[in-house]
């Protein structure tokens, strides 16, 4: 599905004239006209603490004027040594480690990490779980692009897309809490399966989040996609060729932006994502108005699974009972000394997975998180390493920034949507 829209792409002038507004009382002749573009070129520094940068990200920017001649994107000041940390934690404990990369989609960074340990152990999914993980992290896909309307809103002046964004996100959050326990940052989907099962009321729950945001996005609309300040701030801005994405190894929305109709879920399958019907999203132009259109359609085919989801939920077990992989029942505990002495092993021993190494990838909330393992056949993996969507998607800010106004580099940072977390696990 491509997003439909009529655009002209403005061309960026060299330079500028910048004349005295009558009112100064001012004689033209005598101060001249002041002419931009053959001027001086200056190193300028956007971060690390800067406010619309989303994280703690710093951009050197060569500038002449106002023209972003070229950038350079530097990182590292966040470092928190995550894949390091997968070492010394057991396999049980690696979902609690995960979950802190992309602190917008940590379920599907529990996710990743659940299935490449699965993948090892060979172990197999009962379908309530799979589907269960499923409607996660669709809503968690809502949830993130939620957050990034309202942030980019926040970005080009539109506090309002602050305020309605937040709003649909907190009736995500909510039932995330009323599910794992916990707003963010989860340890739900864990290896074998999920935590717990859904609680009572889900049904509706969900039903009142998918409806709700699906009606709220016609507002948005509205509001937003037909705005002409909002369009003549992203039209034309931040254009982004297929065949740079491609050379970047770009991945996301911001790929399918560019008109690259590449999503996992449906290139790749994974869960039971063959068991729904859903489309992917593609751009014409590849600039931030296409980024923004991209993003705003993919919650609405996010809600569109997640009713499907709701149609077709399994009954049965929410993960591997037998496996010798999730903890027994707790009222087995009192019953039964294997399953204690099971309970114990898990809980300081770890799961013993078998020697060998993985890769597994799912389609993020960003594009391609992929998560490489290593096991020499004890609880804790030999080495863990994380394709992160965020790391690999920064490499378009230079051809971004290119030619584009210092004004608009704002945008077109928010455009990609970095978490930087996850650029420095």
């Amino acid at each position: 599905m491509t997003t439909d829209r009529e655009t002209a792409q403005p061309e960026i002038g060299n330079s500028a004239v910048l004349r005295l507004p009558e009112s100064s009382g001012l004689d033209a002749d005598d101060l001249g006209e002041i002419e931009f573009g053959s001027g001086e070129k200056m190193i300028v520094n956007m971060g690390p603490q800067h406010p619309s940068t989303h994280g703690v990200l710093r951009v050197m920017m060569e500038l002449e004027g106002e023209t972003v001649l070229r950038c350079k994107p530097i990182i590292g000041y966040l470092h928190t040594g995550m894949e390091k940390t997968a070492e010394e934690l057991t396999y049980a404990q690696g979902a609690t480690n995960v979950t802190r990369m992309d602190y917008l989609s940590p379920l599907a960074n529990e996710l990743v990490f659940s299935l490449a340990v699965e993948d090892l152990l060979a172990v197999e999914m009962p379908p309530r779980a799979t589907w269960i993980r499923m409607l996660m992290c669709e809503l968690n896909r809502m949830s993130s692009h939620l957050m990034w309307l309202a942030t980019n809103g926040m970005d080009l002046g539109a506090t309002t897309m602050m305020i309605f964004g937040f709003r649909e996100r907190e009736l995500i959050l909510s039932f995330f809490e009323k599910t794992t326990g916990l707003r963010m940052n989860h340890n739900y989907i864990r290896p074998g399966g999920v935590a717990a099962d859904l609680p009572d009321g889900w049904e509706e729950d969900v039903e009142s989040i998918y409806k709700t945001v699906l009606f709220r996005l016609d507002e948005y609309d509205e509001f937003f996609t037909g705005q002409p300040i909002f369009r003549e701030r992203v039209e034309g801005v931040g254009t982004l060729s297929a065949e740079t994405a491609i050379e970047l190894s770009i991945t996301g929305p911001l790929l399918r932006a560019s008109g690259v109709p590449w999503d996992l879920r449906k290139t790749m399958p994974y869960l039971a994502y063959d068991e729904v019907d859903f489309d992917v999203i593609v751009g014409t132009v590849g600039d931030n108005f296409d980024r923004y259109a991209v993003r705003l359609n993919e919650i609405r085919e996010s809600a569109n699974i997640v009713r499907q989801i709701l149609d077709k939920m399994p009954k049965g077990d929410y993960r591997a009972q037998d496996s010798k992989v999730t903890p027994p029942p707790r009222a087995r505990i009192d019953q039964s000394m294997e399953a204690l002495i099971h309970h114990f092993k898990l809980f300081t021993e770890g799961i013993l997975v078998p020697e060998g190494e993985t890769y597994v990838a799912v389609e993020s909330p960003r594009g391609e998180l992929g998560c490489y393992l290593a096991s020499d056949g004890t609880g804790r993996p030999l080495r863990m390493h994380v394709r992160a969507p965020s790391f690999v998607n920064l490499q378009a800010l230079p051809p971004l920034l290119r030619g584009s106004l210092v004004a608009d580099a704002v945008a077109s940072i928010s455009s990609v949507d970095p978490v930087m977390g996850e650029v420095d696990r």
